[in-house]
C-alpha cells in the first residue's frame, strides 16, 4: 500500500504544478484580451504590464534564508541535545516567519530611505 502511494505522490505534484502553470496562462492572456476589447491605448498597457523591479530583493532572500538557517540550526541542536525531533519543523517555521516579516521592515525602511532622498 505504501508503495502505491509513494508512486502517486510525483504523479500528483506534477499535474498540480501543470494546473497552476496552465491556469496562470489562461488568466494572463484573458486580461490582455479584456484590455485589448475595451480600447486601452498602447503607453497605458505598456505601463500597465511593466514588471516592477525591487533592488531589495537579494535582501528578502538573504534574511530569509539566514533564519530559515538558523530555525533549522537551532532544531537540530536541540534535537542533539534532547533527542527530540519535534522542535525542529516548528523551529525552521518560526524562523521563516520571522525572516519574513524582518525583511519586510527592513525593505520597507530602505525604500522610504531611498524615497526621502529622491524627493529632495
Amino acid at each position: 500500500m505504501e508503495a502505491v502511494i509513494a508512486v502517486f505522490i510525483p504523479i500528483i505534484f506534477v499535474i498540480v504544478t501543470g494546473l497552476a502553470f496552465v491556469t496562470w496562462i489562461y488568466f494572463r492572456s484573458r486580461e490582455k484580451q479584456m484590455i485589448i476589447e475595451r480600447g486601452l491605448d498602447v503607453e497605458l498597457v505598456k505601463t500597465l504590464f511593466e514588471k516592477k523591479k525591487s533592488p531589495y530583493a537579494l535582501l528578502k532572500i538573504g534574511i530569509i534564508v539566514l533564519f530559515f538557517g538558523i530555525g533549522l540550526g537551532t532544531g537540530l541542536l536541540i534535537e542533539v541535545y534532547t533527542g527530540v525531533e519535534e522542535w525542529i519543523p516548528f523551529l525552521i517555521f518560526a524562523g521563516l516567519g520571522i525572516g519574513f516579516i524582518l525583511a519586510f521592515f527592513i525593505a520597507r525602511k530602505f525604500e522610504e530611505k531611498d524615497k526621502a532622498n529622491n524627493l529632495d
